[in-house]
């Protein structure tokens, strides 16, 4: 413990404990977040605080700043609905087109030249272009964080998977073929095809 230095969160000023969390939790997959309003305009939006937590049945958490990417939060607490759309290599610089901040009621789906396409579930579009998208009913939205400045932790449920043919051997994904990009620090992003095994202990 010598050569490492202890920071206090509390004592830490400005954006500083937002470096030092996603400058070492690292990679983040990008929950790129499709929702459609109430007035009907579709929202599409990257999301990097954003995992699986739950196997059976599937289910997917994302956090939203309360104060910033409003149309996202206000969509999904309306509607109760939304998309999953795995960003892979192929969508990487759509996905990061999407990350703009935009006037309410844009549709971030023209910004970045991407196709809508309808789920069959629910209402929320999805991007045609990916490899995968899981269509998702809104379990619970939580306040977490500042009273100010914290986040929206969104809990959905997955209800239908469309996912390239190529890509299964039965219900197993094909990790090299899917692609499939993390989140680092700042502008950084980092391919998921470098990968190794590890046998689990018994």
């Amino acid at each position: 413990m010598n050569n490492k230095k202890t920071l206090v969160v509390e004592q830490l000023e400005g954006a500083d404990p937002y470096k030092l969390a996603t400058g070492l939790i690292v990679p983040r997959p990008i929950g790129w977040i499709g929702t459609l309003s109430a007035s009907g305009v579709p929202n599409l939006a990257p999301f990097s605080f954003f995992n699986c937590v739950s196997g059976n049945p599937p289910m997917f958490v994302f956090s939203a700043g309360r104060s910033a990417r409003r149309d996202t939060l206000d969509n999904v607490r309306s509607s109760g609905e939304f998309t999953i759309n795995i960003v892979t290599e192929e969508v990487a610089e759509a996905m990061n087109a999407t990350s703009a901040s935009v006037d309410a009621g844009v549709n971030e789906f023209d910004i970045a030249g991407l196709a809508e396409v309808r789920s069959t579930r629910i209402s929320a579009p999805m991007v045609a272009e990916c490899k995968a998208n899981i269509e998702c009913v809104v379990a619970d939205v939580l306040t977490i964080g500042h009273a100010t400045e914290g986040n929206a932790l969104v809990i959905g449920e997955a209800v239908v998977f469309h996912i390239e043919e190529q890509l299964l051997d039965g219900t197993r994904i094909d990790q090299v073929a899917l692609r499939a990009i993390g989140r680092h620090a700042g502008n950084s992003y980092s391919r998921s095809t470098d990968q190794f095994d590890l046998e689990r202990p018994e």
